[in-house]
């Protein structure tokens, strides 16, 4: 069954983003973790692999930012310009163009990096879970 893009759904879609992003950002990770499915995949930087599972991506994020402990920069995670296509497997493919922004306290803020965003989201009874997300990186291509 293909599922269907309806203009509820990417309303929807774009609030799932909102609070996931939020959540990443104020590093409630286990909460963000909990944005995928329990065999979710999440593959975020070049040359690292997928992790998979909600266990082993909540490891990969807590290992990713533990470089960052005793740096004071706030980083906001701005999704925009979404995709969302039907998939013949019923899930939702959707493709983001996401700008993280750092700020370190008394400098500007700076866009690091530019990235897109490919997910394949599941919809089950009104609920929105990411089967798989990678990210690939402007400034690599």
């Amino acid at each position: 069954m293909t599922a269907t893009v309806t203009s509820e759904l990417y309303a929807q879609v774009q609030h799932f983003y909102a609070r996931q992003m939020q959540a990443l950002d104020d590093g409630r990770l286990e909460e963000y973790a909990g944005t995928f499915t329990k065999d979710g995949s999440f593959q975020h930087s070049p040359g690292v692999p997928a992790a998979v599972g909600r266990d082993a991506i909540l490891a990969e994020l807590r290992s990713f930012l533990k470089k960052y402990e005793d740096d004071p920069t706030q980083r906001r995670h701005y999704f925009n310009q979404i995709v969302l296509e039907p998939g013949e497997d019923g899930g939702i493919r959707s493709t983001v163009y996401a700008l993280i922004v750092r700020v370190r306290p008394g400098e500007k803020p700076d866009i690091w990096p530019s990235t897109v965003v490919h997910d394949v989201i599941d919809v089950t009874d009104g609920e929105i879970l990411l089967r798989s997300r990678t990210v690939s990186y402007d400034q690599l291509v």
